[in-house]
């Protein structure tokens, strides 16, 4: 079947951002004097910041996302990159005539800063953030608002993301779900979900398209 659309997660997957979240959290805990506990808060990357915000500090939440959003916006252009080969495969599709998006659980600030800040913005048809859905991966809801606004069948697509987070919320929403394997699920963790295609590098998404 054609491949109409690839919709991708972003931190993680096209951005590399995850050392800058992990110490924007501990930033957080330490002002707030929360304990660090193990890979706690790493397992729930990919949920929205006003759920483990909510989850940590409880009635602090809101105030936990402040100071992440202070810390994380301060040092984000510093640590803040695209991984390997992710434009020149950008550049592939778009050039296939496919369409492109991203589907992330990251704020609509932050989502923006970084599509600027990687120059990958253009590329990209559809943009769902936290800000655009009532319900987060891995519930199905930001895939469908994606693929409604593209005008695509969710079987005629592929979501591309690096935790269980995405490959559930691409089974959900009916898409092929690819795993890379760079991001924050390790490539036996994603396994055991049963994606259709673990990635390795960028040049391997051509075989599922």
């Amino acid at each position: 079947m054609k491949t109409e659309a690839v919709l991708f997660d972003l931190d993680g997957t096209l951005v590399d951002s995850l050392q800058l979240i992990i110490k924007t959290y501990r930033l957080v805990f330490a002002e707030m004097n929360i304990p660090w506990g193990d890979d706690e808060v790493v397992k729930m990357i990919g949920l929205p910041l006003k759920d483990i915000g909510r989850h940590f500090a409880g009635s602090q939440g809101p105030f936990f996302e402040e100071l992440y959003q202070r810390h994380y916006l301060r040092e984000h252009d510093l640590h803040t990159r695209l991984f390997p080969g992710t434009l020149k495969i950008l550049e592939k599709l778009k050039a296939c005539g496919i369409k492109l998006g991203v589907v992330t659980s990251k704020g609509r600030a932050g989502t923006d800063r970084a599509l600027t800040l990687t120059g990958i913005g253009s590329f990209m048809d559809v943009v769902v953030t936290a800000h655009d859905v009532s319900r987060h991966k891995p519930d199905p809801e930001p895939l469908l608002i994606a693929l409604k606004r593209l005008g695509t069948a969710a079987a005629r697509s592929i979501y591309v993301g690096d935790s269980k987070f995405d490959v559930l919320a691409g089974q959900r929403a009916g898409t092929r779900t690819l795993a890379v394997t760079w991001g924050l699920g390790t490539r036996e963790e994603l396994a055991q979900l049963k994606p259709d295609g673990l990635i390795d590098r960028w040049e391997e998404l051509a075989k599922y398209i």
